[in-house]
């Protein structure tokens, strides 16, 4: 099990994606929800488990990611 802060991997939870801590709510989601244009707002009105809070650790997480893999490569 990973954790960052707000964001969690666990394989007992949707096959270990990274999901907003205690949600079943991925990462991917989020992000496809913001790529298609919906705002911070949107997202909260149609998933109110969510936090503004939730939705910056969501893209701080694909952040991280993308700087670790550039950094492999």
């Amino acid at each position: 099990m990973r954790e960052t802060k707000g964001i969690i991997t666990n394989p007992k939870i949707l096959a270990g994606k990274p999901v907003i801590v205690g949600t079943r709510i991925p990462v991917s989601l989020i992000l496809n929800l913001l790529a298609h244009g919906q705002t911070t707002d949107e997202i909260i009105d149609d998933y109110p488990d969510l936090t503004p809070d939730d939705i910056k650790a969501a893209i701080k997480y694909a952040q991280e990611l993308v700087e670790k893999k550039g950094r492999t490569e």
